[in-house]
């Protein structure tokens, strides 16, 4: 994962900050301070460290783990094939009863938001 520019802490820089306080005996708002981060941040990473060793200080994704309202997986491929139809998205979404931007959205994810990625590459 890349990190940001301006990023106080990458996952060694977290590890030391973790040690100086678990193994040197450093307080949490002293190691803090000289990570340039928070006593809260540094508290976190802490207890990320005693729960899951090394592999708790890497970067964790911010997308959900499950989408209850995505749209299920045999709607997405009914809309894939009136694609391949040639339908547009507003025709396919009405005939199926949905809303517009909801089929747009599913086109644009699995690739067929354009007319021209319907047609075979020469």
């Amino acid at each position: 994962m890349k990190l940001h520019a301006n990023a106080p802490l990458g996952p060694k820089g977290r590890e030391m900050m973790v040690l100086r306080v678990l193994e040197q005996g450093w307080s949490v708002t002293e190691a803090a301070e000289a990570a340039g981060v928070s006593g809260r941040t540094c508290s976190k990473w802490i207890a990320r460290y005693r729960a899951e060793g090394r592999l708790g200080l890497v970067d964790r994704p911010s997308t959900p783990k499950r989408s209850p309202t995505r749209t299920p997986e045999d709607r997405v491929e009914l809309i894939a094939a009136l694609r391949k139809l040639r339908m547009t998205a507003a025709l396919i979404a009405f005939c199926l009863g949905m809303a517009l931007s909801t089929v747009s959205a599913v086109l644009r994810r699995i690739g067929l938001g354009k007319r021209s990625r319907l047609d075979p590459v020469e």
